[in-house]
């Protein structure tokens, strides 16, 4: 019986995520900042998957956050500057992190959209063909062959970058970009705006990358970090990230996006 009480304890702990001394220290305010992206998070309706997981992080701390939406490049530069704090849904590289922290809770793999008229079967016949544009949002990255592929197109004047995904899609109906790059939070929105019809969609041939909360390494001290890494954590050990997920994905895709 004392086994069995002491078993639930320690799960109960470890779903908790932050317990005792390891709780964030919540003597300031701190800033986080949204961007509109997808199921990530809507700015036209303020929901998305980043919403409700910032929403569980400031409760799950206890500490006073203030929440704005800003473009992904103004969030970099922030973060990187400290002036602020969080941001959610971000994915390392070498240059990031040398000014940022992660504390990961889902990965996903990314797809190359293009459309059906431009004559693409695979990621060569779009490399090959001069003509073609690809569409990014500015300041994104992706996996390795398709990091590849944008840094190849940019340095040959074949890169369009927007603000984020509503332009991009508006290129591609246009026919003024002939591809974009897209992840699974992307896949509604093509619904939305009846471009499934004119469009394929080929995979890049790479590991799902990881994603996750990103923490100001200039705002915010490695012991600090380690404390909001253990509330993800926490997320995590009591099935709550995946509960969010299943709200806006199929259960076998939100398990699959958030057990890495």
């Amino acid at each position: 019986m004392i086994a069995r009480y002491l078993i639930a304890l320690t799960l109960a702990s470890a779903g908790s995520g932050a317990i005792g001394a390891a709780a964030p220290d919540c003597s300031r305010p701190f800033t986080l900042a949204l961007h509109d992206h997808g199921l990530l998070y809507s700015a036209d309706t303020d929901t998305g998957i980043d919403k409700d997981v910032a929403d569980e992080l400031v409760r799950r701390s206890g500490c006073k956050v203030t929440v704005g939406l800003m473009p992904r490049a103004r969030i970099w530069q922030l973060i990187e500057s400290g002036a602020l704090d969080f941001s959610l849904s971000g994915i390392a590289n070498a240059e990031r992190d040398k000014f940022a922290a992660f504390a990961w809770y889902f990965s996903n793999k990314y797809y190359l959209l293009v459309r059906k008229d431009s004559g693409v079967r695979n990621l060569d016949d779009f490399e090959r063909n001069d003509r073609l544009q690809l569409g990014v949002i500015r300041s994104f990255r992706y996996s390795d062959t398709a990091n590849r592929l944008v840094d190849r197109l940019q340095a040959a004047g074949r890169l369009t970058q927007a603000g984020g995904l509503a332009p991009l899609y508006q290129t591609l109906m246009l026919d003024r970009v002939q591809g974009m790059i897209i992840e699974p939070f992307d896949y509604p929105t093509l619904e939305e705006i009846k471009i499934r019809d004119i469009t394929a969609i080929i995979e890049f041939n790479d590991p799902p990358v990881p994603h996750g909360l990103i923490m100001s390494r200039k705002a915010l001290p490695p012991a600090e970090q380690e404390k909001w890494r253990l509330l993800v954590n926490g997320m995590r050990v009591d099935g709550t990230l995946r509960r969010i997920f299943e709200k806006y994905f199929k259960p076998e895709l939100a398990a699959a996006l958030v057990n890495f």
